[in-house]
């Protein structure tokens, strides 16, 4: 709350459910239902000074490391895009692609983008199919990159 009490002067955080995600030129604001793996790690390199008074090592900062990013759709009548994207693999060639997932605030204005740099499909599951069920049948589309970039709304 604000230093005068009101609760329009507040500052809250981003609610996590409208968001939007641009999978390379041709696909613009596609919808999905959960984005996750969004992640970042640093690897850590071990060294130990041959002269050093210490009996342990330094920890330093290595090469950074990026977590697959896991997307999960509903399926389309005659929507095939995750599978076309998947079947362009063949023997080290891919359409790589630059893929942003957009957070929205109440507007529909970009408050949050993530961008990944030479995304591909990994790995497509298709729906699981029960005759006694009632969920809608969902894609999940996992995508490697190689950089992960914030950058916040204008």
């Amino acid at each position: 709350m604000a230093k005068d009490g009101s609760v329009e002067n507040a500052t809250w955080p981003m609610p996590k459910f409208r968001f939007e995600v641009d999978l390379g030129t041709q696909l613009k604001g596609v919808a999905f239902q959960e984005v996750s793996g969004m992640e970042a790690e640093a690897q850590i390199i071990e060294y130990r000074k041959s002269n050093s008074k210490e009996f342990t090592t330094e920890k330093m900062p290595g090469l950074v490391k990026y977590g697959n990013v896991i997307m999960k759709r509903g399926i389309f009548v005659n929507d095939n895009t995750f599978w076309n994207w998947f079947e362009e693999i063949s023997m080290n060639t891919i359409a790589r692609r630059t893929v942003l997932i957009k957070l929205l605030d109440e507007n529909g204005k970009v408050t949050m983008q993530w961008q990944l740099d030479n995304a591909w499909p990994t790995k497509i599951s298709g729906t699981d199919l029960k005759s006694d069920g009632n969920e809608v049948a969902v894609d999940t589309l996992e995508i490697a990159h190689e950089k992960l970039t914030i950058t916040n709304g204008a």
